[in-house]
């Protein structure tokens, strides 16, 4: 999300690029603002994980102390105030942990079973219900946007619903914008202060977007950009006469009984257990964990938790939100020239930092100084899924790629 911090979802170059985490686990579609050079995290309290008793013989590939160890090396580098992980197999969580401070300067810890903000992850449940609604006849994934929503884009009759789902639009990206994604310490201190409790529009900011020119014809070229889900929530409204937000849960987190699980309109809340996230300006840290999610709309303003994420990849790959036919068209992927590959709203990693670990399916996101991944295999059996409060340090890819191979490359040939 910024340039200059170290936190590699937050640099303002990586959000144009719809965020690539060349060797963690994908793209990130992420709104943040810059942030001032970094300073020392403040001391966290000792790490916990809990083993599951009688976990499968299949989790081999890393140690658990290994993995509690990188958990606690994240906060003690300055790169985050806290994070966590889970690993589920077979619907039964193996292992979870947890390192940091809930809340800065306290000695409180991180709940792992706590609640957080998703960002791009959420454009995995935009697609789904984009794909049931195809199931259900009422969307043609090869037909013009043109025919849903007329007159939305300039382009509308040369970009189709799959363009959209798969970033081969060529839509300017509306995070790219400074009035989205402050690139000073003037703007970040305005975000703070006032524009990160604003209501946004996804119209007007599409609008906005389709006023610049596109960054290559539909079709063309391949690049990340927030604005296609804006359009793609915008779609099912129009479909279904129900919002974007009210879809997901009529479709999936009702069905799936997530618990955890919102997605917010402009409610600036993370409601039940979270830990809190930190933006730093120059006078100091300040807490941001309360920031109108509509900036981020259907592109990446969801709440979770690591359990109910795993329980979303499950039933995913294993067919239960999608029939075959839609299953299949989401993981037809594109290449992206980023080392991954992207089908609809979903990303394929074949290989973790050459590990062979893959392949890998999922999603990675990010919003105002927190991440989150998850990553697992084809048939919905495993699931990894990391979240990390950003906060700090230059070389934070490095340390949150290795706590992404102790997480999900768990299987035979994982990091050892």
């Amino acid at each position: 999300m910024n340039d200059r911090s170290p936190n590699p979802m937050s640099r303002r170059a990586a959000t144009r690029a719809g965020v690539l985490m060349l060797a963690t686990a994908g793209l990130v579609g992420t709104l943040a603002p810059q942030a001032p050079a970094a300073s020392a995290a403040p001391a966290a309290p000792a790490a916990s994980a809990t083993p599951t008793t009688g976990a499968p013989a299949r989790v081999t590939g890393v140690d658990p102390a290994e993995r509690l160890r990188v958990l606690r090396t994240v906060v003690d580098s300055g790169a985050a105030t806290w994070d966590m992980a889970r690993i589920v197999e077979g619907g039964r969580t193996v292992w979870k942990g947890a390192a940091g401070t809930a809340v800065r300067g306290t000695g409180r810890q991180v709940d792992p079973a706590g609640r957080f903000r998703i960002g791009s992850i959420t454009k995995t449940f935009t697609a789904t219900v984009v794909l049931q609604l195809v199931g259900e006849g009422r969307i043609t994934l090869d037909e013009p946007v043109e025919t849903y929503l007329p007159g939305v884009l300039p382009d509308g009759d040369r970009i189709t619903v799959r363009q959209l789902l798969n970033h081969t639009s060529g839509l300017y990206d509306y995070t790219d914008d400074p009035r989205y994604v402050p690139v000073d310490d003037a703007g970040l201190a305005r975000w703070v202060r006032t524009d990160r409790w604003r209501t946004y529009s996804a119209a007007t900011m599409v609008a906005e977007a389709s006023e610049r020119a596109p960054h290559f014809p539909p079709g063309q070229g391949w690049r990340y950009s927030n604005t296609n889900y804006l359009v793609a929530g915008m779609l099912v409204q129009r479909v279904t006469g129900r919002t974007w937000n009210q879809e997901v849960e009529r479709r999936i987190v009702r069905p799936l009984r997530l618990r955890d699980t919102s997605m917010p309109s402009a409610s600036p809340l993370i409601r039940g257990p979270h830990a809190r996230n930190y933006t730093r300006l120059p006078t100091g840290p300040v807490d941001t964990t309360e920031l109108n999610p509509s900036v981020a709309g259907a592109g990446g303003a969801g709440v979770s938790s690591t359990a109910d994420l795993a329980r979303f990849h499950s039933a995913l790959f294993r067919g239960t939100l999608l029939r075959p036919a839609e299953l299949t068209e989401m993981k037809r992927t594109v290449p992206t020239g980023l080392g991954v590959r992207y089908g609809l709203g979903i990303q394929r990693l074949d290989s973790l930092d050459g590990l062979g670990c893959g392949p890998l399916w999922g999603h990675a996101g990010g919003i105002h100084g927190s991440a989150a991944y998850l990553f697992g295999d084809a048939d919905g059996h495993r699931q990894g899924v990391t979240a990390v409060s950003l906060y700090g340090r230059a070389d934070t890819n490095a340390i949150v790629t290795r706590l992404n191979e102790a997480v999900a490359c768990t299987g035979k040939g994982g990091a050892a």
